[in-house]
């Protein structure tokens, strides 16, 4: 198994490595000059387009606009805003962050091109609804000479979308909470168990389809980045004197990086890499939750998708790294990393509140990815083998929840991610082929646009 594992690694190195960046935030630099920085510029009207004043009930799609970017903020807050963040830091210092905000930045264009397809390009599965997603942009917007392609990525998103990882980082984080009378047990059993508690819990949400994932999502994901905020400004609040030095620390660290972080492209490197992990545009998950809002206007979409790398990089990943780094836990001889850095960072900000919060946001934000990655594999099995049959994934689904709870398999986790990787492939291609028509329609819909919903 070791010679597979090795092998398995070093490939995810090479499909996460300078060519996918150079294609992520490249890519996202092109799109962001050819759509004349159309979200920047109207960030406001994205804004209003969230209170529901542009709804349409008799329009197409399943879910609102607030409810669409929630399930995709669903898919993208979680451990990697927590634990991401300290890994960047602990891997390429201060300036890694400077870094994941330029892949942020760009990112923001690369989603309004992205949401804007996921609604001009919509297809119908085989039993006739109405669907969204990267397969169906290809298939849709390119033609069906591409449809290798669309199901190169659903084939991608079936794998890169389970939920095994995932599942198995939050049993970590929930076993080191464990009271001492409960890891006397055999580990077998309360691995067993608390699988089965996970399977439950999201059994009982995926068996409610889209709505309820849905309802789910635009209730706890606010609160929790609500709840993440106020923690962050209470350890801030006791450091403000220090933020002014800590920015500057960033910005200096990003242009010129001490050696042990493996120099200028390094850091490059693994804060570009982090970022575009974190925030996941260009990506193509989550152009599978967009497509399912209620819209004929492909552009509002775009503008409401292109707020997911401000809310989750620029503002929740910031937030952990400011913490991280005032609170000083980040030294170069701490063994700690990742989320056990994030715990340790809030514990000495705020004390217990401040571990207890964060565990609680890993215990509900991890489940929530869980969630939307159940209904993006659902909609690539549906693609490749018929809506008719996709109820045969739920159970496919909770199986592999209940063994990521319970086992470790490290060549499973190398897997996984780099299939997830692989998805961005046939999503910047289309992206960037399609790019003049979206570029098109939002020239027509920002001239024709008045402050009054139509």
């Amino acid at each position: 198994m070791q010679p597979l594992s090795q092998f398995l690694q070093e490939a995810v190195g090479l499909i996460w490595g300078p060519p996918m960046i150079i294609l992520l935030v490249g890519g996202g630099l092109w799109l962001t000059l050819q759509g004349r920085f159309y979200p920047f510029r109207h960030l406001s009207h994205s804004l209003a387009i969230l209170t529901g004043r542009y709804d349409r009930a008799n329009a197409a799609g399943d879910i609102s606009h607030r409810q669409a970017l929630s399930a995709a903020l669903a898919g993208t807050l979680g451990l990697g805003n927590l634990a991401g963040v300290a890994l960047a830091l602990s891997a390429g210092g201060p300036g890694a962050i400077f870094w994941m905000w330029l892949s942020a930045l760009v990112g923001i264009s690369t989603k309004f091109f992205t949401g804007s397809l996921a609604v001009m390009y919509r297809g119908h599965d085989t039993n006739g609804q109405l669907q969204g997603g990267p397969m169906y942009v290809i298939e849709q917007g390119l033609g069906r000479q591409w449809k290798p392609l669309a199901v190169f990525f659903a084939i991608a998103g079936l794998l890169g979308t389970l939920p095994a990882f995932q599942i198995n980082q939050l049993t970590e984080v929930i076993t080191t909470q464990l009271p001492a009378e409960a890891m006397a047990l055999p580990e077998w059993v309360w691995l067993s168990l608390l699988g089965a508690l996970l399977m439950a819990l999201v059994a009982s949400v995926i068996w409610g389809g889209l709505q309820r994932l849905a309802m789910v999502a635009v209730t706890l994901v606010p609160s929790m980045v609500i709840l993440y905020l106020i923690m962050t400004v209470s350890v801030l609040a006791q450091h403000a004197s220090d933020l002014p030095g800590i920015l500057a620390t960033i910005f200096y660290q990003a242009w010129s990086p001490d050696a042990i972080y493996g120099g200028l492209l390094g850091v490059m490197i693994i804060g570009i890499s982090r970022g575009a992990f974190s925030n996941e545009a260009g990506i193509g998950t989550e152009v599978m939750a967009h497509g399912a809002a209620k819209t004929d206007e492909p552009i509002r979409e775009g503008l409401v998708a292109s707020l997911g790398p401000i809310i989750d990089t620029l503002i929740v990943c910031t937030a952990t790294a400011l913490v991280i780094l005032a609170t000083g836990v980040l030294t170069p001889d701490t063994e700690l990393s990742g989320i056990d850095l994030t715990l340790q960072a809030f514990g000495e900000g705020i004390g217990l509140f401040g571990t207890l919060g964060v565990s609680v946001m890993v215990l509900v934000l991890s489940l929530t990815t869980v969630i939307t990655f159940w209904y993006y594999g659902h909609k690539c099995f549906g693609y490749l083998f018929g809506a008719d049959k996709a109820a045969v994934f739920k159970y496919l689904y909770l199986l592999t929840v209940f063994l990521g709870a319970v086992l470790s398999i490290e060549v499973v986790f190398y897997f996984l991610i780099g299939f997830y990787g692989l998805m961005a492939i046939p999503t910047m291609t289309a992206t960037l082929l399609l790019a003049p028509h979206v570029k098109a329609q939002a020239r027509r819909y920002f001239q024709m646009r008045s402050d009054t919903p139509p």
